[in-house]
C-alpha cells in the first residue's frame, strides 16, 4: 500500500495578495490542479496558483486540524509564518519531487 504524503499547504497570487489555505495527501498533484486553473472556485478566480509554504503530517485527522487553525488565523500571522520558511515568496512547486518531498530548499 502507497503511504500517503499529507500536506498542509498555502498558495499565495503574489507576494502580500490573496492566499489560499488548504489539506492534502498528495501536494505535488493538487498544486498542479490549482495550476490549471480547471476548476472553478477561489484559486482560479484570484488566480492563486504558488505553493509558497507547506508542512507535512502523519495523520489526516492532524492535518484537517492545523488546516481549520491556519484559516482562523489573522494575515499577518499567515505571512509570518510563510516568511520564516520561504522570505523571497518563492513557488516551491518546482523544488518538490513528485511525491511532495523538498528537493533542494536552501
Amino acid at each position: 500500500m502507497e503511504e500517503k504524503r499529507l500536506a498542509v499547504y498555502i498558495l499565495a497570487s503574489r507576494k502580500f495578495v490573496a492566499l489560499y489555505v488548504g489539506v492534502t495527501s498528495a501536494l505535488w498533484n493538487r498544486v498542479a490542479v490549482h495550476k490549471q486553473a480547471e476548476v472553478a472556485g477561489f484559486t482560479k478566480d484570484y488566480h492563486v496558483h504558488r505553493l509558497v509554504w507547506y508542512e507535512h503530517h502523519h495523520a489526516m485527522e492532524n492535518a484537517i486540524k492545523r488546516e481549520k487553525q491556519l484559516k482562523k488565523w489573522n494575515r499577518a500571522w499567515k505571512i509570518r509564518i510563510i516568511e520564516e520558511l520561504n522570505p523571497d515568496w518563492r513557488d516551491l512547486y518546482e523544488e518538490i519531487d513528485y511525491d511532495g518531498t523538498l528537493v533542494d530548499f536552501v
